[in-house]
């Protein structure tokens, strides 16, 4: 399978690039996508609200009243979830809601989200570039130029570079990762897939090796 190579100023460059097609090509697995958005949502959750139950609520120590002659009913402390002000029958409690998928089923949600990606004119290989210096409009103008200015894009690069990170990360739906730190959710999350020429190789090295 072969992808159009883009240049900064928005112009096909003329050349294309050769891709995996085990990956760009495959036939998308919904599941497994689906999977993968769900755990790292899932696992993004903090599962920190909590609620007191009887033991928690401070007072009550001492009983209401006496156990018979009063023709009510028995009470043994004002902190009884049938009390008001009183604990709270199986209310949340601090957990984990962290749960792990297996190296397979993340492996082919990346792959699936990539050729759904590809297959739907999403996304586009950008020849390799880089910027005089970290600054917003530099990085503003590429997206312009591109007409690119206004849905969700997601750049993805082969390595760290941390003036692309600063002059990028003031641009509303603009987010620049390393193509082997992004993640299913990541990928679908964004109306434009944008990878840089070397990222692609760096792509395909992660997930076939």
């Amino acid at each position: 399978m072969e992808l159009q190579v883009y240049k900064i100023d928005g112009e096909l460059a003329g050349r294309s690039i050769e891709v995996a097609d085990e990956i760009f090509a495959a036939t998308p697995h919904e599941h497994a996508v689906y999977q993968a958005i769900q755990a790292q949502l899932t696992n993004a959750r903090q599962g920190n609200a909590a609620t007191k139950t009887r033991t928690m609520v401070s007072g009550g120590g001492r009983k209401p009243w006496k156990q018979k002659g009063r023709g009510t009913a028995r009470a043994g402390t004002t902190r009884s979830p049938i009390w008001r002000g009183g604990g709270i029958i199986h209310g949340p409690q601090p957990h984990s809601f962290s749960y792990d998928l297996p190296k397979k089923v993340k492996r082919l949600a990346r792959i699936s989200a990539l050729a759904s990606k590809a297959g739907n004119d999403q996304l586009k290989v950008l020849e390799d570039f880089s910027i005089p210096e970290a600054k917003t409009r530099h990085v503003s103008k590429i997206m312009i130029d591109m007409g690119l200015d206004k849905g969700r894009t997601l750049m993805l690069i082969s390595e760290y570079n941390s003036e692309l990170l600063l002059a990028s990360r003031n641009i509303k739906n603009f987010k620049v990762q390393v193509a082997t730190n992004a993640s299913t959710y990541d990928i679908m999350n964004c109306e434009t897939l944008l990878v840089a020429e070397s990222a692609v190789k760096k792509l395909e090295g992660s997930l076939l090796s």
